[in-house]
């Protein structure tokens, strides 16, 4: 079982005050010879905002060597689990979590907006200080 990131607790926290529910802590991605474990599933229901929508959830805290060296590797893990995902479960839709403050200085840079933008990453914009979601970006 893999490690769970530092901002686990605080991100599940926020989506289920956000009304979703956890359906798999971790969601087990498994295709021919690959098994990997994305964070969270999750589901909301058809009366609620985003509904009967199904995510699963990546959750980054960007705390290694540099942020870039972490966006590096989260990106590539985003892609190989969305390129599974959708051939496994395509009815799931994967989204990166990251903290605000991660948000603000580093993923408002024109070169990771360019990236975020030419690769389609889905992200969850999490005050992890007080467990909320501030934004959704698709």
């Amino acid at each position: 079982m893999p490690a769970k990131d530092i901002y686990h607790d605080e991100v599940k926290n926020a989506l289920i005050k956000d009304g979703w529910t956890i359906t798999a802590d971790p969601y087990l991605i498994k295709y021919e010879d690959a098994e990997l474990y994305a964070d969270l599933a999750a589901e909301k229901p058809i009366a609620a905002e985003r509904q009967g929508q199904k995510i699963v959830v990546e959750i980054k805290s960007f705390v290694g060597k540099s942020l870039m060296y972490d966006f590096h590797n989260a990106l590539g893990q985003y892609i190989v689990y969305r390129n599974l995902i959708q051939l496994t479960e395509p009815e799931y839709i994967l989204y990166l979590a990251i903290d605000d403050v991660v948000y603000e200085e580093f993923f408002q840079r024109k070169s990771i907006q360019a990236v975020v933008n030419q690769n389609h990453l889905f992200l969850i914009v999490v005050d992890t200080e007080k467990e909320e979601i501030k934004q959704w970006i698709t």
